[in-house]
């Protein structure tokens, strides 16, 4: 090898650096642009699959990554946000908006005011002067969208100038009249490479950019494509590896589709072939691969389209149902684990509504601890006072796990409106570990009146429901509105907190009147006006959840 070779060499490895660097600045910027709205696309899932499609490749085309999605879909499968019946048009809608990618990389064929080394500098240029001097977030955005456009396209320039002095050379015409004749080996290749790199889009420009210089023949070039279409299932494997069995089978139905889609194209392709051999082993273009990567995506979409609740009972068969423990520290944990998959990290869109929903669940799970603590205080109950024991300790666990998984989150790049809700949940996680530690001191209240035999009189107990009922609102109307960002949840949430004030005040002052006329023994006397202001520190902390979610708005 010549120094002459080394250069170009090098100058294509720079250039593949480049392409690649460029489409992950580009995926970012176009992520961050998105925002919620991913989020609120995945809303419009219903159980029309046609719409799920739809979704799937609407999301695929903003964020410019079919992998991306795919990896999205099995963290809302593994965290219970959308079926398998959902996910499966999402999955198939996400091939047909990958195709996107591939016509932006072959516009340096439709004329030279669209060749890299003509329009990259420019915006690159504005790009740059966006990130660096606009005061507008959404114009930096932009300007990241812009200098990962530039970037991706100055790579391929680099690429395609080291391939073009061995154009003719019988390396590249041979290789790919071998993999033309092999159709298994080429499928091999283009699977293996993708799944190197983890991006079919980027698999495919490096494709387009062999194109363009005239070395890759129809057939070939053809079979490749169809292995990049499987390759580009490993990321949603991976992604499905350590999640729930419903997340494995949404990585499944991935990888099913389009093996069993490349198989039959494959075969009608191959047959195609026979009777076309000039076609075969003539050069294609890389528009032409844009347009054959749109067709046999579409068209792969729309014969398997009726055949989903099919592949869905076949990953079913493939992940079967297995017995799932739940209840218990390990099994707790290791679901929140589960949940918390770090390769959703991705995706930080989808990263912070799982912490979102996980912030939810453990409230879920304080509350109902605190209605057990309220009833071992009535029911002098040790068995009660064991458990919420035991479950307060599993939810210190479960906001250790989701304040780590905060930290990461808001160490990936995101908009001001995603750090402001990180920076809530942080504080809402708070507060709901603060008020398991009230559920907590309810308990061994209760476990103290057990031991001592300490009864409350009648008033008492009814003084204690009604206190214990407005306070149990209270936190009830601050998770619905932390989980449903409802706005009217968390006005309900505040004004029931006044509220609960005032009856504490209230119940406070009836119950000194009460000892006083020694009515109940001072011993009662503590506990009860103990639990009462356990009861109001909940509501404060309620209060505080419902009053991050208003200050979203």
């Amino acid at each position: 090898m010549t120094l002459d070779d080394l250069g170009l060499l090098f100058e294509f490895i720079g250039g593949l650096g480049l392409f690649l660097y460029g489409m992950h600045i580009m995926a970012d910027g176009l992520q961050k642009s998105a925002g919620d709205r991913v989020k609120s696309l995945m809303g419009f899932l219903t159980r029309n699959r046609f719409v799920a499609v739809l979704v799937g490749a609407g999301i695929t085309a903003i964020i410019q990554s079919s992998s991306a999605t795919t990896v999205m879909v099995v963290g809302f499968v593994n965290a219970g946000m959308l079926t398998l019946t959902q996910a499966v048009g999402v999955i198939m809608g996400a091939n047909i908006g990958t195709t996107i990618t591939a016509w932006i990389v072959s516009l340096s064929e439709w004329g030279s005011i669209f060749k890299p080394e003509f329009l990259a500098p420019l915006v690159v240029g504005v790009g740059a002067f966006l990130i660096l001097f606009a005061k507008d977030e959404r114009k930096k955005k932009l300007g990241e969208i812009l200098t990962g456009f530039g970037i991706l396209f100055i790579g391929l320039s680099f690429m395609s100038g080291s391939i073009t002095p061995y154009r003719d050379a019988p390396v590249f015409s041979e290789a790919f009249r071998i993999l033309g004749k092999n159709p298994l080996l080429a499928v091999l290749t283009g699977a293996v490479v993708t799944a190197i790199i983890q991006s079919s889009s980027a698999s495919v420009g490096i494709l387009q950019t062999l194109a363009m210089n005239g070395v890759v023949n129809w057939q070939s070039a053809v079979f490749i494509m169809m292995g990049q279409n499987i390759g580009t299932c490993v990321t949603a494997i991976l992604s499905g590896a350590g999640a729930g069995k419903n997340a494995k089978r949404a990585s499944v139905i991935h990888l099913l589709f389009n093996v069993i889609g490349s198989v039959w194209f494959g075969i009608c392709m191959l047959i195609f072939f026979r009777f076309q051999t000039r076609l075969a082993t003539a050069a294609i273009s890389s528009v032409e691969i844009s347009v054959f990567h749109t067709i046999f995506n579409i068209v792969n979409t729309l014969v398997m389209f009726p055949f989903a609740n099919g592949l869905v009972r076949i990953s079913e068969l493939m992940i079967s149902d297995h017995r799932e423990d739940a209840g218990t520290e390990q099994d707790i944990t290791a679901q929140m684990h589960q949940k918390l998959d770090r390769r959703i990290l991705n995706n930080p869109a989808l990263a912070i509504e799982t912490a979102m929903v996980e912030t939810v669940r453990i409230g879920i799970l304080t509350r109902d601890n605190f209605k057990m603590s309220v009833a071992a205080v009535r029911d002098n109950d040790k068995e009660q006072i064991r458990q919420v024991l035991q479950m307060e300790e599993n939810i210190n666990q479960l906001v250790k796990l989701l304040t780590a998984f905060l930290v990461e989150v808001d160490n990936l790049s995101l908009t001001e409106t995603q750090h402001l809700t990180i920076k809530n949940l942080f504080y809402t996680v708070s507060d709901i570990e603060r008020i398991g530690d009230h559920s907590e001191n309810i308990a061994e209240l209760a476990d103290t009146k057990r031991r001592d035999k300490i009864r409350f009189s009648d008033k008492g107990e009814k003084d204690l429901e009604k206190m214990y009922d407005m306070t149990l609102h209270t936190f009830e109307a601050a998770l619905e509105a932390r989980e449903l960002h409802s706005q009217e949840a968390a006005g309900r949430a505040l004004c029931t907190e006044k509220r609960v004030d005032k009856l504490e005040k209230d119940l406070r002052d009836k119950h000194i009147q009460r000892l006083s006329k020694g009515k109940c023994t001072p011993e009662s006397g503590i506990i009860f006006l103990d639990v009462l202001s356990n009861m109001e520190r909940i509501a404060d902390h309620a209060d505080n959840i419902a009053g991050y979610v208003l200050t979203e708005s």
